[in-house]
């Protein structure tokens, strides 16, 4: 009986731990895009709110990033422990075994791929091509020196498959929304990466930064928003956008703006900043006015 009651109060702690090995609040940066290409398809589709397609769209995007980061952590476990900075991750601490982090990882895998083949048959048939970037960018710092691009690959499958999910079909208004997408994570990565130069030149990890200096991920994460604007601006064109996402565009262009105002290559102090709250307000702020848009022009709730 004892050993039984021990245990009972240790499933909680072990959940918690799991979710903070995954970061899963971080499905803010992700999810608002893909919100944006089911709403836009949806709106294509026939104006009405499809909320059964939203909801398996919402499970496979959490899903496959749940996944995506237990792969990672499990895979980068000795890189960061020696790390100062990351030496407290739960794989490192050992709050959260191994075992439990690949069972974990392969129940998120499980339920990502359910989800797609509840959505459509070209979900089910391209779910397994997204995984692939997901586990080899772990590994990409170990033979590139540019593994942003992989993670912007990676992050750029997500609005193609929130559209493909809705309609069933290859669109390429959601390639150029993916594309935003990616470049805009692998550019502010960029940024993030800046902190373990040091670090990741002693123990071999390799990275813009630690190959080309932090004043050169600074201006390269600049050409990637750049970049990112530049495709918003496509996008807000090819799908005939309205006055609020324009707005939404704006919006978004000021906070790039502030962002890099923050971070400098000789000043990081607010680099959390820059990487947390205004990147987090990016996707929310963009999606809101996307919503708003969609709503105007006649999107049915």
């Amino acid at each position: 009986m004892s050993s039984a009651s021990a245990a009972i109060p240790q499933q909680p702690g072990r959940t918690k731990a799991f979710l903070r090995l995954v970061m899963i609040e971080h499905s803010v940066f992700a999810l608002p895009f893909a919100y944006i290409a089911s709403l836009t398809a949806m709106f294509e589709l026939d104006k009405n709110i499809h909320w059964g397609r939203l909801l398996l769209v919402t499970i496979c995007m959490v899903g496959l990033r749940t996944f995506a980061m237990a792969a990672n952590r499990i895979i980068d476990r000795e890189i960061d422990a020696r790390n100062p900075r990351t030496a407290h991750r739960e794989l490192v601490t050992g709050a959260v075994s191994v075992k439990s982090a690949w069972t974990g990882a392969l129940i998120a895998l499980v339920i990502f791929l359910a989800s797609a083949a509840l959505l459509n048959p070209l979900c089910l048939a391209l779910a397994p091509i997204a995984v692939i970037p997901m586990v080899v960018y772990p590994y990409g710092k170990r033979f590139t020196n540019f593994p942003q691009a992989i993670l912007g690959l990676a992050q750029a499958m997500g609005p193609i498959g929130a559209w493909i999910a809705i309609t069933g079909s290859w669109s390429w208004d959601a390639v150029i929304l993916g594309l935003a997408v990616g470049i805009w994570i692998g550019g502010f990565d960029l940024i993030y990466a800046c902190q373990d130069v040091e670090t990741d030149r002693e123990v071999g990890v390799m990275s813009v930064p630690a190959r080309f200096g932090i004043p050169a991920a600074i201006w390269g994460a600049r050409v990637c928003h750049f970049l990112t604007t530049a495709l918003f601006v496509w996008y807000a064109l090819a799908t005939d956008a309205g006055t609020f996402f324009w707005v939404g565009l704006v919006i978004v262009a000021g906070a790039f703006l502030y962002e890099h105002s923050i971070v400098k290559p000789h000043d990081l102090s607010r680099l959390n900043r820059a990487f947390f709250q205004v990147n987090g307000f990016i996707g929310i702020a963009l999606f809101v006015c996307a919503l708003l848009d969609l709503l105007v022009r006649g999107l049915t709730v």
